[in-house]
């Protein structure tokens, strides 16, 4: 990939709110999604233009981005260069829907999902709380490790989060007390491989059609019981809330950066002479139940990752698994070496012994019902303009009633 006139800081759009500084979808972004008009219940595909969606059904079939993600990576450069150009300053206006106008629908129908653990910081962070004499476990800096999980409750932001209920010990069941919130970077994949091929280094930015925010909302007490041998179930299984855009690869271009270095060698199937790092800003807001406003709780960055999106997807097929169309992985927690970095409360508030003291004096450990926790994120650099991957949403309810 090269940076090209569609990253250009001097084009401008005909749609006026997409030349604003502070917009998330400019121009030089232009994020796929699925999007249902008030007027029209059909799921449409769309892209974001601004406070606008153009609909693109001139240019792409189907109610989701499945058979988009089936595409080459250069077609769908090509699509993205085509965009550009029909929404130029100059170029021939389109109806367009308004955003505030549109309920946003989850853009893929998700095959597969699995979840990594790629920030070295988060899983040091961890390892120290319940492993304070051996917190790196040692094959975490020679694999990528992962977990795969459940694609049928992902749910766009903005879906309500019910509180789970599971085993909290030893003959014990009930609602989770200390549910927590993931801040982590999906990617959608595309257009994949065959059984037993595995996907090259080299070769593996060309399956990634995209990006999102996502938040695996974990339920800290369910898992601490659960997760030996095997890893969370229940702890996890019940939601994972994604942002409604897809950003590409491609408006991410002037934003790489260096994989941190590697201590330890990588082995030759997982080694990178490439800028495969992504410098994105994310930040975590929490709504308190009850009070109007909400309030930046952490804010970090996704250079800091010690795993990169090629590697896992290497990684992900080297013993032959097929990736399809559609189909979701997730970085893990994002934290950073600093304490505002940390992406979940079980690190802000290091397991609970430290409050997180909100700016009304009111503290949390984790999340309580009514709470709403929204995740941004955005990508800045001298001589480009801004590009945003939007919001992902979720305010928590409360527990079903459930028998003992």
């Amino acid at each position: 990939m090269a940076i090209d006139e569609t990253h250009d800081p001097a084009r401008r759009s005909w749609v006026e709110s997409a030349n604003r500084p502070d917009c998330d979808f400019p121009i030089q972004n232009l994020p796929l999604g699925v999007f249902r008009a008030r007027t029209d219940p059909r799921p449409r595909v769309g892209v974001a233009i601004g406070d606008f969606i153009l609909d693109l059904r001139d240019w792409l079939a189907g109610e989701r981005l499945n058979e988009y993600m089936t595409l080459p990576a250069g077609q769908r450069r090509d699509l993205r260069r085509e965009l550009s150009n029909a929404l130029t300053e100059g170029s021939r206006r389109r109806d367009l829907v308004a955003q505030a106008n549109c309920e946003m629908l989850l853009p893929v129908a998700i095959g597969d999902y699995t979840d990594f653990y790629a920030s070295i910081h988060h899983a040091m962070n961890v390892g120290k709380m319940f492993r304070p004499d051996n917190p790196l476990l040692p094959n975490y800096k020679h694999i990528p490790i992962a977990y795969h999980g459940r694609a049928s409750s992902i749910v766009v932001s903005g879906t309500a989060i019910r509180r789970p209920v599971g085993q909290l010990g030893e003959g014990r069941f009930g609602s989770a007390k200390e549910l927590d919130y993931e801040l982590e970077v999906g990617a959608f994949l595309g257009p994949g491989n065959n059984m037993a091929q595995p996907i090259p280094i080299a070769e593996a930015e060309q399956h990634i059609a995209g990006v999102c925010l996502l938040n695996d909302w974990s339920a800290r007490d369910i898992q601490r019981w659960e997760y030996q041998p095997l890893g969370p179930f229940l702890s996890k299984n019940f939601a994972t809330s994604i942002s409604p855009w897809v950003v590409t690869l491609e408006a991410l271009e002037p934003f790489r950066v260096p994989v941190p270095e590697h201590d330890v060698a990588t082995l030759p199937y997982l080694d990178t002479r490439q800028t495969n790092g992504f410098e994105i800003t994310l930040e975590v807001w929490l709504r308190p139940a009850g009070a109007e406003q909400s309030v930046r709780i952490s804010r970090g960055s996704f250079k800091d990752m010690y795993w990169a999106l090629a590697q896992m997807v290497t990684h992900h097929t080297c013993n032959g698994c097929p990736l399809r169309p559609g189909d979701l992985i997730a970085s893990g927690t994002v934290s950073g070496p600093e304490k505002e970095n940390r992406g979940c409360l079980l690190e802000l508030t290091w397991k609970g012994s430290d409050p997180l003291k909100l700016s009304d004096e009111t503290t949390r450990t984790f999340l309580e019902d009514g709470d709403e926790v929204a995740l941004t994120g955005y990508c800045t650099r001298e001589g480009f303009v801004r590009i945003g991957l939007g919001t992902c949403r979720g305010v928590i309810l409360a527990a079903l009633d459930s028998a003992n």
